[in-house]
């Protein structure tokens, strides 16, 4: 599952994330990393951007980028 499939007040774990290596280093900066929660908070209303909860901050997140990022459920 990715966190694309997640609909607004689901959670789940940070399982890996592929694809773009920049978009890797930039969200493991940020703390997303292995084992970090998120919730998906709320979609805008064509569905991009994704506004997530992240160690205690809020962080949107592309459509696409949201399909590179795997989780496990919490």
């Amino acid at each position: 599952m990715c966190l694309f499939d997640l609909r607004p007040g689901q959670r789940g774990l940070v399982k890996n994330i592929i694809g773009d290596e920049k978009l890797a280093k930039r969200l493991s900066a940020l703390g997303c990393i292995e084992g970090t929660e998120i919730l998906v908070k709320n979609t805008a209303p064509l569905g991009d951007p994704i506004i997530i909860k992240l160690r205690g901050f809020d962080l949107a997140i592309r459509k696409k980028d949201a399909k590179n990022i795997y989780l496990k459920e919490a």
